[in-house]
């Protein structure tokens, strides 16, 4: 699967930091992986919802990443993202994703959808902010990925996942009108796509 992905991207994908990823990220990332794993076992959907407040940084790089991951090693999964109230994919991340390598096409100026593509032939990922449970988003039997520590201790209950998974990430807005922007955006986006390319790599490995 991996030689259809755009040539920019693949070296992005390449230089991912997984060999640095802290021993205190592994329990998450093992839960995960273990959560995929018994789906696929049982001959049931992989279906995984990136959550976090505003839907517009974190889930978004989760559901991109995810979803790229997952048809990178050939797992079928399908990756969804929402908030607990709609703002917009912001564009700071959305620059950081094109940057690595993805090709976005834009619909719209008002909280905007865009049209995130891995390869050439590759079907669209379809982002924009959305609560949790828009109708795009699987309605039960999911997976909920918390990624950040606000939507965690907030919704302590979400409506038809069957897991709940922190996999809390840090928000890179805090760096926004900074000299730092940019590399910090960039940093997380590859933080993200390293945790979860070892959580489909590991999904590989065990199938």
């Amino acid at each position: 699967m991996e030689n259809s992905f755009f040539p920019a991207l693949k070296a992005t994908i390449s230089q991912l930091p997984i060999d640095q990823i802290p021993a205190d990220r592994l329990p998450a990332i093992e839960s995960m992986a273990n959560y995929i794993l018994s789906k696929i076992k049982s001959n049931t959907e992989v279906r995984l919802n990136f959550i976090c407040t505003h839907n517009s940084r974190r889930s978004q790089f989760s559901q991109i990443w995810g979803q790229t991951a997952a048809d990178f090693h050939g797992i079928p999964a399908v990756c969804y993202s929402g908030g607990v109230e709609v703002t917009a994919f912001n564009e700071r991340a959305v620059a950081a994703i094109r940057r690595d390598g993805f090709k976005i096409v834009q619909k719209g100026e008002s909280n905007p959808v865009y049209f995130v593509f891995h390869g050439e032939d590759s079907e669209p990922i379809v982002t924009f902010s959305k609560v949790y449970d828009d109708p795009i988003n699987a309605q039960k039997s999911f997976a909920a990925v918390m990624t950040c520590d606000h939507a965690d201790q907030n919704c302590p209950f979400i409506p038809g996942a069957e897991a709940r998974i922190p996999l809390r990430f840090e928000d890179p807005k805090a760096f926004d009108g900074t000299e730092l922007e940019e590399k910090m955006y960039t940093e997380r986006s590859h933080q993200i796509g390293a945790e979860l390319f070892l959580i489909f790599q590991k999904v590989k490995e065990r199938l």
